[in-house]
């Protein structure tokens, strides 16, 4: 592989405890990570010392932490949840962030909850506009994901959103699968937003489900052409839903571990 090529993953799609989502990379032979959940708590939820104690495991084995993902935004915390949950979501991942190196935090826009389409845009707007000067301040970037909200699947919307906010710490994050998922082409939506993609997410699936990467409907490898084309040295970081789906209830899969590796193998060989 290409000596810049940095490959990452989500890994408790494969384990709750960290020492096995340690494990995956290892034998993946991959450098990093995008945290998520340890034990089943989210990240800002773990406490300062539980947090310390996961980043000196992951430095320790010789990983970095490529991104955050947080819970601002996304499909359980709708237009009309209490903004003040994100903006101290944001205030301890930016903290936590700092610590260990990371510049990105995963974010979402806001699923509707009966408003109008003009109040939800306002109003998405604005709460976006204020997360992300909170961020500029905090020294981290907000990547928006093409998946729940206002912006989630809609390039004209994602595009409005970067101009109406216009900052620096407000990014794309590109997820191959999602289009499928959604209903929406996933590939085209990419050919319009390409430019500001700064992180992408790899998964793949067909009308079926979620499959192996490269063996579903999203074209990864036409999208791996196009962002290289266009200049995108970022990281690939997969979440390959096959074994959990985290808006859904369930336990991890039996194979959730076999699952993980044989998805991130064929991540590799599409990203090479």
């Amino acid at each position: 592989m290409p000596v810049d090529l940095v490959l990452a993953g989500i890994t408790d799609e494969a384990a709750h405890d960290l020492a096995t989502q340690i494990g995956v990379l290892i034998e993946l032979g991959w450098p990093a990570i995008e945290l998520r959940t340890i034990d089943r708590q989210a990240v800002a939820d773990l406490t300062d010392d539980q947090f310390a104690a996961a980043a000196t495991a992951l430095a320790d084995n010789g990983l970095r932490v490529i991104c955050l993902a947080s819970r601002i935004g996304n499909w359980a915390r709708p237009i009309t949840a209490d903004f003040d949950h994100d903006l101290a979501e944001l205030d301890v991942l930016a903290r936590r962030a700092r610590s260990i190196g990371t510049r990105y935090l995963r974010i979402m826009s806001y699923p509707n909850d009966g408003l109008s389409d003009p109040d939800w845009r306002t109003r998405v707007v604005t709460r976006i506009t204020a997360l992300t000067r909170r961020a500029e301040a905090g020294g981290v970037t907000l990547l928006h994901e093409n998946c729940s909200g206002w912006a989630g699947a809609d390039a004209a919307r994602m595009l409005e959103l970067l101009d109406e906010v216009a900052s620096p710490a407000l990014k794309l994050l590109f997820d191959t699968g999602n289009g499928v998922a959604h209903g929406y082409d996933g590939f085209d939506l990419l050919g319009d937003i390409v430019g500001h993609v700064e992180h992408v997410h790899i998964k793949d699936a067909d009308v079926h489900g979620f499959t192996i990467p490269g063996e579903g409907t999203a074209r990864i490898a036409d999208c791996v052409k196009l962002l290289r084309a266009n200049g995108y040295r970022g990281a690939w970081s997969l979440e390959p839903h096959l074994a959990l789906r985290p808006h859904e209830p369930g336990e991890l899969a039996a194979d959730a571990v076999t699952s993980f590796l044989a998805a991130g193998r064929a991540m590799a060989r599409l990203v090479r």
